[in-house]
């Protein structure tokens, strides 16, 4: 506990002081406050309308890297961004309509998901999120899909918008996050991530508790295992559970406390985004994770104990991983 302690207070020797104690300019603070605008009124969209599906919890996470790095590869794919989760909706709202949770139709999505981010040549990993995210929740409406499309166009007009007016202002885009969003090149690592969420779908299976398997979680083991050749993302492990683990309780609890609407949305997500800056984590899905309560049908506390052991495995795989390939990747 120390150790963490020393980590989110002190000097990183890699990367110099914390950013949130030293170094967020003036320009990532207003593209993060524009993130989270979008963000409170897609919630408002949700809630007002009764499609609590609008809120797709990935929009957290592809909104703030849009934004913040507006010459990232996300970012220069505006039809990728769109498409590409709409296609893996579709797929996952087909298998959730004809299959019950398990292990088969989870490989299902998670296969046909990957291969339209191949055939796509899409770097939006978030889309295995939005293919998973129906069977996780045993939604069946065709709703789903459309509710991801409009907040999806929503996201890319204002994202024009955006690059219009405060493109030159904005640094160029992080290499380690740049490296992370491109499409993976290890076939081993995919094959480690295939195995992975094997594991914990039959967790999920056998216990009835899909949410172990959360659909995040999928985002973070393709990035993961799909770039063993990039460092430096995970270089505090600990501090990958507890980030995820402390995001999903401060959405249970607001949820629990001020019940659903836009101000949980608004605290739940700034914290995620003080989570991600303390603990200097290169892993946007982390904010999608604090927004699940949100649209699932009853928000408890099982939800961040899932959380717990699917980071934790993810963790521990990850580093076994490293230090039986170092290099073969």
């Amino acid at each position: 506990m120390a150790r963490i302690a020393t980590v989110f207070l002190h000097e990183n020797p890699a990367h110099g002081y914390c950013p949130m104690i030293s170094g967020l300019s003036k320009p990532a603070l207003r593209a993060e406050a524009l993130a989270l605008a979008f963000v409170a009124a897609i919630a408002a969209l949700a809630f007002h309308s009764g499609v609590l599906l609008f809120l797709f919890p990935e929009l957290a996470a592809l909104s703030h890297d849009v934004f913040t790095r507006p010459r990232g590869r996300w970012a220069q794919q505006p039809v990728r961004i769109v498409l590409t989760p709409v296609l893996t909706g579709v797929v996952g709202l087909f298998v959730s309509r004809h299959f019950a949770y398990g292990v088969l139709p989870v490989c299902l999505i998670v296969s046909a998901s990957l291969v339209i981010l191949l055939l796509l040549r899409s770097q939006i990993a978030p889309a295995f999120s939005a293919g998973l995210l129906p069977l996780a929740l045993h939604e069946t409406e065709w709703m789903y899909p459309v509710a991801i499309l409009v907040g999806l166009l929503a996201l890319v007009l204002l994202l024009r918008l955006w690059q219009a007016v405060a493109l030159a202002a904005q640094p160029e885009g992080n290499a380690l996050e740049d490296a992370l969003e491109e499409l993976p090149h290890s076939r081993i690592g995919l094959g480690h991530m295939g195995a992975f969420v094997v594991l914990l779908a039959l967790l999920g299976q056998w216990t009835g508790h899909t949410l172990i398997l959360f659909p995040p979680l999928v985002v973070m083991s393709y990035e993961a295992f799909g770039h063993p050749e990039v460092p430096g993302w995970l270089r505090y492990p600990p501090l990958f559970p507890l980030v995820c683990v402390l995001a999903a309780l401060a959405g249970t609890g607001t949820v629990r406390l001020l019940g659903p609407g836009v101000p949980g949305v608004v605290l739940t997500l700034a914290f995620s985004m003080l989570l991600l800056h303390l603990s200097r984590l290169h892993m946007p899905p982390v904010l999608a994770i604090g927004l699940i309560p949100y649209i699932l049908p009853h928000a408890d506390f099982w939800y961040p104990l899932a959380v717990a052991m699917g980071t934790g495995t993810l963790m521990v795989w990850y580093l076994l991983r490293r230090q039986l390939q170092p290099v073969a990747g």
